[in-house]
C-alpha cells in the first residue's frame, strides 16, 4: 500500500444541508472511499486507480439549483495520508461524559475516552445521527444488556455500549472496509467481547437481545424493522437514527404494527434519532 495514491476532491457547499448528505451518498455509489465533513462542505476520497475524468458524471445533486457546489482536486501520496486525516480529524465532545477522539489526541478526562482511528469508515461522531446516537447510549443503562448495533461503521456505538457495561455486543455492517475498521477500533478500546461481523440483517439468528441501535437510512430500516422486532426482548429498546424529522411518522407507523412504541426523539439539523420500546 505503501504507493497507494489518493484523489481528493474538497468541495465547497451552500447550503450544507441536505446538500452534504445526498452528496456523500452519490459520491459512495460512484466508488469514492471516504468522507471528512468542515466548515465549507466535505473532502472526499478515491484511489486513483478507481479514478476517471468522468467520476462525477452521475452525480445528480449537482444539478439541484437549490444548492451551490464547487470543488477543486489534488493528488495525496499514501505517505500522506495520516497527515491529511490529522489535520481535518476533531475530537468530538458528548456532553460532559464522553470524548471520541484518534490516537493522537490528548487523552481527556472524560468518564468514557474512545480512541477510533477513523480511516475510511463511518461513524465518527461528527455526523449529527451518530452523535444523537452516542447521546441515547450515555443517557441509558447497559450494564449487563445484550445489543445489537447494526450498521456500526467504526463502531464507535457499539465501543460505548461495552464502556457502559454490557455484556453481550454483536456489530455489524455490510461494508468490508467498515468491518476491518470496526475490529481494529475494538481492540484499540481494549472492547474484546464485541463480536463484529461482516453482512446485513440477513446475518441475525435467533440471539434476542436487549438493545437495538441502527444507525442506517430510512429505507434500510423500513425493510429491516420486522427483523430487529423478532429479536427483541420483552420489554426492549430500539434506538433509531439516519432519516430526518419528517420521516419519523413513517418510522413510528411500521414500528407500532410490530407493537415497537414511540417513546421519544431528539433532532440535530433536521436529522432525528428516536426511541422506541417493545
Amino acid at each position: 500500500m505503501s504507493d497507494t495514491v489518493y484523489v481528493e476532491y474538497n468541495f465547497k457547499i451552500e447550503p450544507q444541508q441536505p446538500a452534504s448528505d445526498i452528496l456523500i451518498a452519490e459520491l459512495g455509489e460512484a466508488g469514492f472511499e471516504s468522507f471528512v465533513e468542515n466548515e465549507e462542505g466535505i473532502l472526499a476520497y478515491i484511489q486513483k486507480a478507481d479514478w476517471n475524468d468522468a467520476i462525477l458524471k452521475d452525480i445528480q445533486v449537482f444539478d439541484n439549483e437549490n444548492f451551490k457546489i464547487d470543488f477543486s482536486l489534488k493528488e495525496i501520496e499514501q505517505e500522506n495520508w495520516n497527515a491529511t486525516w490529522e489535520q481535518n480529524f476533531d475530537s468530538i465532545q458528548i456532553g460532559k461524559q464522553c470524548m471520541v477522539r484518534a490516537p493522537f489526541h490528548e487523552k481527556p478526562t472524560t468518564e468514557y475516552d474512545i480512541v477510533i482511528e477513523p480511516k475510511m469508515s463511518f461513524g465518527t461522531g461528527h455526523h449529527e445521527t451518530t452523535h444523537m446516537m452516542l447521546q441515547f447510549v450515555l443517557d441509558h443503562d447497559f450494564d449487563g444488556k445484550s445489543v445489537l448495533d447494526m450498521g456500526s461503521g467504526t463502531g464507535v456505538l457499539a465501543i460505548l455500549a461495552a464502556m457502559k457495561g454490557a455484556s453481550h455486543i454483536d456489530a455489524i455492517d455490510i461494508d468490508n472496509w467498515c468491518y476491518l475498521n470496526a475490529k481494529e477500533n475494538a481492540e484499540r478500546n481494549n472492547c474484546d467481547h464485541i463480536n463484529v461481523r461482516e453482512g446485513d440483517s440477513s446475518l441475525l439468528g435467533p440471539m434476542k437481545y436487549d438493545i437495538i441501535l441502527a444507525n442506517i437510512n430510512r429505507n434500510i430500516l423500513l425493510n429491516d424493522l420486522p427483523r430487529y422486532a423478532e429479536c427483541l426482548k420483552n420489554d426492549g429498546l430500539l434506538f433509531l437514527s439516519g432519516f430526518y424529522s419528517e420521516d419519523i411518522s413513517t418510522i413510528s407507523a411500521k414500528c407500532r404494527e410490530l407493537n415497537l412504541e414511540f417513546e421519544k426523539n431528539i433532532e440535530k439539523n433536521n436529522w432525528v434519532a428516536v426511541k422506541y420500546v417493545f
